[in-house]
């Protein structure tokens, strides 16, 4: 209810509706609340069915059932919703933890276990939890008989990553860390079952938490249109004012005179002794009177129209995902106009940007590259560049060297067009291979065997055998087929296993303390099992960048294997290590520029001695308990990951979904900004921001950081922001000194850092610096430090935002935007439960904006422009009626015409005018994008517009009433020579305001089908057959109105010649505005209109492409860009071609 009146409109119906059971009413109380409880009851019924959508969902994961400890070491099934803080939990494989819990005891001996946190941080690599040992016992249902212990810890907070706690148990102590809790709405992987104990539940759960409160979204156009309406009551109360003026003269100066008043026995709102009261009961008969200056039908119109519009969505076809069965749903329809208004896109990168899935694609062993397929990034670009190149031709002809000689550009042209044709055809004969998850490697110097024969067959022996041991994955049998599927902490290594695999060193099995490896050393297939003894793990974390396992193998030699980001093993290398140091960097680079994400790969080996000695500092500094635990922990590893041998580089290719290289091109070309925001780590985001084309080879990054975390604690905060600002204001600088017009900045910034840039005194400048900046990636983000960059960007900007996602960690992100869109994936339905709109895949975006948004934008713009235009058209004829009658209260109108004026007589043109309107068809939105930037320029809705179409409605109404006037007054109506009457001058009125606003819809229509030419002409006729209709009633209910067409109207000629001039007096000035405009000053879509019409895309294929190459906007991201960077290196190559060969250009 307090949504519904939120729109002034239907405050001010409101209290008309109150006023109108009073006697000082022009109309009957019916008349007044009727249309206010059809329109509020019915917006409220459309809300109400999408809220219960929500609520069913939220009850439907309350109603979760988890296995909860009930006494006596007995344990049963309860609903989360009724879990409390104290209860032990059994959680299973696969199953969701029902709140954050701390791990007591799991299936495994040691007490770990395997956690998925993709709904938390949006990372789907496992990981690794570890229970207290004092409760490893703990193990089975009947050990919890007669447990007891206090846990005493941190209040309820929403970082993920901290925890601060004790657990006391038999009389001890234990510090608590993160390691130890397990957060709800995270999934229990590789791990048979789990015992916890809850620590916190619902809102009180890190991950609700996190969770802002769900706000209440209004489109920026509704929101203006309080404004107009706010400009409509001014109007209405200043002409209520002089109406009530000149009734107050009338009445003290001239009503005494009226003999036929009564003046002796009058009323006291006609009474000239008590003229104050009679002035204002007047006042509030004119504002009910004047009413239909504000259009309540307006309200329950666009209510009908945006869920009619919401219907198309989810039925098009076009955004179908036919692999998952899952359509596109506009989950509310309040913000359909907003799609086609968005600014900044704020996206999620895994499993929206991502498929979750990596391919081993390419790899550097002993300074020799491997692997001829090329990454979907190459393959589209040189698709992209190769279409790009022939548009180009038209340019290119042109250019002044050409004329001299064409061959020096033929030659650059020619060994580009091989370039590319190496690229897309790269795929060609390897491809024959059956498709392998996880391994899109082809090159036959390394597969079936063959690599046995090449000159270093012992260091690429040494680079499958990292593979296939340094990883903390799990294998799982497929007794079937007898070979392995891997569950492991990240997709980069379980595509390594995979690789492995196909290469012929099949890791088959894990105990605590060892791998078994199958290895097939040669092409005769002859398999030996090789065991090896793990002695370290020395794990992965996001500052050390880097792995390694100590194993000792079955030859009793003692090997560190490292893996790791380039930068950080080249730097550990021994001198004698480097021997593939320069090739492999190359390579590197090489990978990188085509969005593949690398790792390098060394040894060393160790002796006995060494080994011992460092074991010893190794276990001292493992059993350490304190803060100080860490430190020693990393500063022993890094004492032992020294010395390093190179080997070679992996470059895996983290699969982008289906079409978002393009989609966001595309996207960018409409002249739309996109930033990331990602849980990931810098690398990864960086590699996905190639692979997308939102960061490229030339582009020039910013990088916005902390110093390293020993400085952070030592360091006061203010100091740190100071750096911070510093770091801002130097970026701002180097952009504005740059002089190069076609140069291009990414911002990459990571959560900690992002932790100061976000507060009060920095964020300000920070959004200045991202804003001028091509893209934005941010990095290693929190679920709240997602929604508030959303929050800073939208309130900063002013603009509208979107945000999309698809997991629970983008929730606060997609309800924070003005626009929330769920990516309904992989990662659960969170995002989508909280969505706006929710898609199945990312490249379905690109038609929900650049398709429904802008013909959503434009219909609703036009829509609400022609409301406000019929109804000042209408509704001041009644105030220029009441000059004429003496300022009475008296309307030229029947109370039925009024009532269905907006009910039924005009509504339905205007709705088809919603819901089918199309400027140009949906496959011109996609060949012409810049087209959208009409809607986030708001050409369509701006004042200008919005007060020309006042003006229109301001002009016919002036028209309509002077112009009926003038021809009925004092003319002969009947056949014995009488007047018209006010029944017959109104009814006549009506007949040119229905005619003239629903032929001036007509005008506005640039699509029509059957059921607008249906609607429009439809309406017209239906008035007349309820002029026929209602006269045919007794004149009990029709009044004046008896037989009013047939016996008055009908017969008279001058009712059909004024109806006929009044309708094209009031239409010819749009009619000379719109075609002054078409031929003098045209937008875009008149001139592809035109195109269309004319089929001139057919009959001149060169102009339309030529055509489409001009409606992209300008932009330094997407595949378009990095194409036009690259045509542009061609031309400066051939200039200094030119010029090198003495060809000189003519002037």
């Amino acid at each position: 209810m307090f949504e519904q009146f939120r729109r002034v409109a239907n405050i001010y119906f409101l209290l008309a509706a109150c006023l109108s059971a009073s006697p000082i009413s022009p109309f009957s109380a019916l008349s007044m609340i009727a249309p206010l409880v059809f329109v509020v009851g019915l917006s409220m019924a459309k809300e109400a069915l999408e809220d219960s959508r929500r609520f069913l969902q939220d009850v439907k994961v309350n109603r979760r059932k988890a296995s909860l400890h009930r006494g006596n070491g007995v344990f049963g099934l309860r609903s989360w919703q009724k879990i409390m803080v104290g209860d032990i939990v059994k959680v299973e494989k696969d199953q969701f933890f029902p709140a954050d819990l701390l791990l007591l005891s799991s299936s495994y001996e040691d007490g770990i276990c395997y956690v998925e946190t993709m709904n938390l941080d949006g990372e789907t690599n496992l990981k690794l939890k570890r229970s207290l040992e004092a409760t490893l016992s703990l193990d089975n249902d009947g050990a919890f008989k007669d447990f007891t212990g206090t846990i005493r810890c941190e209040d309820p907070n929403p970082n993920l990553y901290t925890f601060v706690g004790n657990f006391e148990y038999d009389r001890q102590v234990y510090p608590l860390d993160p390691g130890h809790i397990l957060l709800r709405d995270s999934k229990l992987r590789n791990t048979e079952y789990v015992y916890g104990v809850v620590i916190f539940t619902g809102h009180d759960s890190k991950v609700m938490q996190n969770s802002t409160k769900s706000p209440s979204k209004r489109s920026t156009i509704e929101k203006k249109m309080d404004h107009i309406i706010y400009t409509l009551f001014t109007v209405l109360i200043l002409i209520s004012f002089i109406s009530s003026i000149g009734f107050v003269v009338k009445t003290k100066y001239q009503a005494t005179e009226w003999w036929y008043l009564r003046p002796d026995d009058i009323e006291y709102q006609y009474d000239p002794r008590k003229i104050g009261l009679a002035g204002m009961s007047h006042l509030i008969t004119a504002l009910i009177l004047y009413g239909y200056l504000i259009p309540i039908s307006l309200y329950v119109s666009i209510e009908i129209v945006k869920v009619l519009q919401a219907t198309f969505i989810n039925q098009d076809l076009q955004m179908y995902d036919e692999e998952t069965g899952t359509p596109a749903e506009a989950r509310t329809s309040n913000l359909n106009e907003e799609l086609g208004q968005v600014d900044t896109i704020l996206s999620d990168k895994t499993g929206t940007l991502t498929c979750n899935q990596m391919d081993f694609l390419k790899c550097s062993i002993a300074g020799t590259s491997y692997g001829v397929r090329s990454s979907e990034v190459e393959l589209a670009a040189a698709k992209q560049m190769a279409s790009d190149l022939d548009e180009e031709d038209s340019d290119l002809s042109n250019f002044p060297m050409q004329k001299k000689g064409n061959a020096p550009w033929e030659n650059v042209r020619r060994d580009e067009e091989i370039e590319l044709e190496t690229v897309v055809t790269s795929k060609g004969g390897e491809d024959r291979r059956p498709s392998i998850k996880g391994f899109g490697f082809a090159d036959s110097r390394l597969m079936d065997g063959n690599w046995s024969k090449d000159p270093n067959a012992a260091v690429i022996l040494l680079f499958f055998r990292i593979l296939a041991v340094c990883h903390t994955a799990i294998p799982e049998l497929n007794e079937e087929s007898d070979s392995c599927t891997y569950e492991a902490e990240s997709p980069d290594e379980g595509a390594f296993l995979v690789a492995a695999r196909e290469f012929g060193f099949e890791f088959y099995r894990r105990t605590q303390s060892t791998v078994v490896v199958r290895e097939r050393l040669s092409a005769s297939g002859q398999v030996v099992e090789r065991e090896y003894k793990i002695l370290n793990l020395l794990e992965f974390t996001s500052k050390r960048k880097r792995m390694s396992v100590i194993v000792r193998d079955e030859e009793g030699n003692i090997i560190l294997l490292c893996k790791g980001a380039d930068s950080i093993i080249f730097d550990r290398l021994s001198k004698n290590g480097k021997k593939y140091l320069d090739a492999t960097s190359r390579h590197l680079n090489e990978y990188g520029e085509v969005g593949l994400r690398t790792l390098a790969l060394a040894y060393r080996n160790l002796d006995e001695q060494e080994y011992s000695d460092w074991n010893n500092e190794f276990q001292k500094a493992k059993t350490t308990v304190g803060p100080v635990r860490d430190a020693m922990l990393e500063k022993v590893s890094d004492s032992m990951e020294r010395e390093l041998i190179l080997v070679g580089a992996t470059a895996v290719e983290d699969k982008l979904q289906k079409g978002v290289p393009q989609c966001i091109d595309k996207l960018a070309q409409a002249g739309l900004k996109i930033w990331v925001l990602t849980g990931d780590k810098m690398e990864t985001a960086i590699n996905i921001g190639f692979a997308c084309s939102l960061l490229r080879q030339g582009m020039k990054q910013i990088c916005i950081s902390t110093a390293n975390s020993d400085s952070v604690i030592n360091d006061g905060r203010e100091v740190i922001k100071d750096d911070i600002l510093t770091q801002i204001t130097n970026a701002s600088q180097l952009m504005k000194l740059e002089k190069d017009p076609h140069a291009a900045f990414a911002l990459i910034i990571d959560g900690k850092t992002l932790t100061y840039a976000l507060e009060d005194d920095v964020k300000h400048q920070f959004l200045a610096l991202a804003v001028e900046c091509a893209s934005v990636i941010c990095c290693r983000v929190s679920p709240k430090q997602k929604a508030l960059v959303t929050r800073l960007v939208k309130e900063g900007t002013g603009k509208t935002t979107l945000a999309i996602g698809d997991g629970a960690n983008d929730v606060g992100m997609i309800q924070e935007a003005d626009i929330g869109v769920g990516i309904s994936g992989v990662e659960g339905m969170q995002a989508v439960m909280a969505s706006d709109f929710s898609i199945a895949q990312f490249r379905f975006l690109e038609r929900l904006l650049v398709v429904h948004g802008h013909w959503c934008y434009k219909r609703i713009a036009q829509m609400i422009c022609y409301f406000f235009y019929k109804n000042i058209a209408f509704g001041l004829t009644i105030f220029y009626f009441e000059a004429f009658a003496g300022f009475s209260g008296q309307s030229v109108y029947d109370d039925w015409y009024m009532i269905l004026f907006n009910v039924v007589l005009t509504s339905l043109p205007v709705i088809s005018l919603g819901v089918f309107e199309q400027d140009v068809p949906s496959e011109v939105c996609l060949q012409f994008p810049a087209l959208y930037q009409q809607g986030p320029k708001n050409l369509f809705f701006d004042w200008y517009r919005i007060l020309g179409w006042m003006g229109n409605g301001l002009y016919s109404s002036l028209v309509i009433f002077f112009l009926v006037i003038i021809i009925f007054y004092d003319q002969a109506f009947r056949l014995n020579g009488q007047t018209a009457d006010m029944a017959a001058v109104g009814t006549t009125m009506f007949t040119s305001i229905i005619w003239a606003v629903n032929c001036q819809i007509a005008l506005t229509m640039s699509h029509f089908t059957w059921i607008q030419h249906l609607f429009v002409w439809g309406s017209i006729a239906s008035w007349y057959l309820f002029l026929l209709l209602y006269g045919m009633l007794s004149p009990v209910y029709s009044k004046t109105a008896y037989q009013i067409l047939v016996e008055v109207l009908a017969p008279a000629p001058i009712y059909w010649a004024a109806t006929i001039l009044v309708t094209v007096t009031c239409n010819l000035p749009y009619l000379a505005h719109i075609s002054f405009q078409r031929c003098f000053n045209p937008m875009d879509h008149h001139i592809i209109q035109e195109i269309k019409y004319y089929k001139k895309d057919i009959e001149d294929q060169h102009m339309w492409t030529r055509e489409r190459s001009k409606a992209r906007q300008e932009t330094k991201i997407g595949f378009t860009a990095r194409v036009e960077a690259k045509i542009r290196q061609l031309k400066g190559r051939l200039q200094k071609k030119q010029s090198i060969t003495g060809v000189s250009s003519p002037l």
